[in-house]
Order: C-alpha cells, then sequence, then structure tokens
C-alpha cells in the first residue's frame, strides 16, 4: 500500500514539474514575442522618424489624400509603395494628429495592402490584426509608434487623437 501512496506521490510531483516547465517555456516564448516585436517597432520609428517633418514626408513621395478620420487624424499616402507586401521600414501611410497651432503631428504610421491579396504576416506575433477597409479594398494596419494608444498599438483608432 506504501508502494502505490509513493508512486501516487511520485506521479504528481512529475507532473507538476512537467506543468512548471510549461509555464515557463510559454513565459519565455511570450518575452521572445515581446523582445522581437519591440525591435520592429524600434526599427519603424528609426526609418520614420524624420517624417515628424511633413516637407520630409512630402519630398519622399507621401501626399496629403485629404482624409481626415476622426480618432486617427490626417493621412499622408506614398501610392508608390501599395503593393503585395509588408515592408516594415516603409509604411504606405503616415497618420498625423491636428496641433492647437494648425500643424500636424505624426502619431501613426498605416500599413496598407490591396485585399485582393491574403492578410499579410505584418509584425512578429499576433498582437497585430489587419482591418478589410472595404471603401478602398485594402488591408490596413495601423501602428501607434509616435503617439501612446490605451485601445493598444495596433488599435484601428486612438481616443487620445482628436
Amino acid at each position: 500500500m506504501r508502494h502505490i501512496a509513493r508512486l501516487s506521490s511520485l506521479a504528481v510531483i512529475i507532473a507538476l514539474l512537467f506543468a512548471a516547465m510549461a509555464s515557463v517555456q510559454s513565459a519565455h516564448a511570450d518575452m521572445n514575442t515581446d523582445t522581437v516585436l519591440l525591435q520592429q517597432l524600434a526599427r519603424v520609428r528609426q526609418a520614420t522618424a524624420r517624417y515628424h517633418d511633413v516637407s520630409q514626408a512630402e519630398a519622399a513621395g507621401y501626399v496629403d489624400i485629404g482624409l481626415f478620420v476622426s480618432g486617427q487624424g490626417w493621412h499622408y499616402l506614398n501610392s508608390s509603395l501599395i503593393d503585395d507586401t509588408f515592408d516594415l521600414e516603409n509604411p504606405e501611410i503616415l497618420v498625423y494628429a491636428p496641433t492647437p497651432n494648425g500643424g500636424r503631428r505624426l502619431v501613426a504610421v498605416e500599413y496598407a495592402v490591396p485585399d485582393s491579396f491574403p492578410v499579410p504576416e505584418g509584425f512578429f506575433g499576433d498582437s497585430d490584426v489587419w482591418n478589410d477597409n472595404l471603401d478602398f479594398h485594402l488591408w490596413t494596419l495601423h501602428a501607434w509608434v509616435w503617439q501612446g494608444n490605451p485601445n493598444g498599438m495596433f488599435a484601428d483608432s486612438n481616443p487620445d487623437v482628436p
């Protein structure tokens, strides 16, 4: 009887060890995902930092398309970048919030891929969610790399942007 009790105790201990190891591996995988995602977002910031100056964006081919969306801002499109690929460092759209003095402040980038193609892979992990913009027939993804967003980095709109 003692032998069975010891085997049962040993089985419970082994099960707990496996559960603990799985939890540690899952946490480690989450940390790796977070690290890669943060590195990607840093690359986006580095690649788009010069576009805080709207004239630099215009010189690079971004055009004010006259589209203001509440909770997003003014959209500047570089149509030469629209294709079937997600290019981390070359977002198709720059998003600017209006400033009190009538200027514009870079708050986000937006990726756009024609919706005739499959949903792009996008950023590492599964935190980005592409939207099928039926008006423009594009898969779109905002990344709020220059303005914090309480709704999340990849939310479609930002309540902190007029």
